[in-house]
């Protein structure tokens, strides 16, 4: 079964604050993301200045270029998981191994250039596959829903693994996404932007949860 995912990125530690403390309401999983100016265009706050409530299950989707400057702080943080981005750099699968041996979820994300097969030593190790269908460092983008094409691919490397989606999920395609094999539906603007957040979320969860007429 699908779980939606609200999504905070917060350019200062007062909008994170405020988002944090508005999700925390209704949110249980939750996706953080963090940029570092580089592989994203725009700076989040940073590893110091992330905090969430206790009982949330946070995945941070770290957007930066040189993950390896950053896997030993958000370890220390014990989030749910961390998403590196397969298109860095560096060779991802120290910091996978890094990752997972710390007890913690190892996610790798995929920009809608880049064909599974491409990354297939990372998808076979990660724990999580994030789809990623957004705009690097900002809410909005369009879910380009050619891109599940992709969770088949995926799966023929890795069958059981965790398969997210990040960009343009609203409340139109949230039933697609999920009958289209995605575990994890991360909501940005649509939740962000609603006058009441929590109702918007209600909504998603209920499009997900609900029965195909096909």
């Amino acid at each position: 079964m699908s779980e939606i995912a609200p999504t905070i990125l917060a350019e200062t530690p007062d909008d994170y604050k405020a988002t944090v403390e508005q999700y925390h309401a209704f949110a249980k999983r939750v996706h953080i993301d963090l940029t570092d100016g580089e592989f994203a265009p725009t700076f989040t706050v940073g590893v110091n200045q992330l905090w969430w409530p206790q009982e949330w299950q946070v995945d941070i989707h770290a957007m930066v270029s040189h993950p390896s400057q950053y896997v030993d702080a958000l370890i220390q943080m014990k989030p749910h998981s961390i998403i590196f981005h397969a298109e860095t750099s560096e060779d991802l699968l120290p910091t996978i191994q890094k990752i997972k041996a710390a007890g913690i979820k190892a996610g790798v994300a995929l920009l809608k250039q880049t064909v599974p097969e491409m990354v297939h030593n990372y998808v076979e190790n990660a724990d999580h596959v994030l789809v990623f269908s957004g705009s690097l460092g900002h809410y909005g983008g369009s879910a380009s829903l050619m891109q599940l094409e992709k969770v088949r691919l995926i799966r023929n490397i890795h069958p059981t693994v965790e398969v997210g989606w990040d960009g343009g999920a609203n409340i139109e395609n949230a039933f697609s996404l999920s009958q289209g094999g995605v575990d994890v539906v991360n909501c940005g603007n649509v939740i962000h932007s609603a006058p009441d957040p929590a109702v918007v979320y209600k909504q998603l969860v209920d499009e997900i949860n609900k029965h195909s007429v096909i």
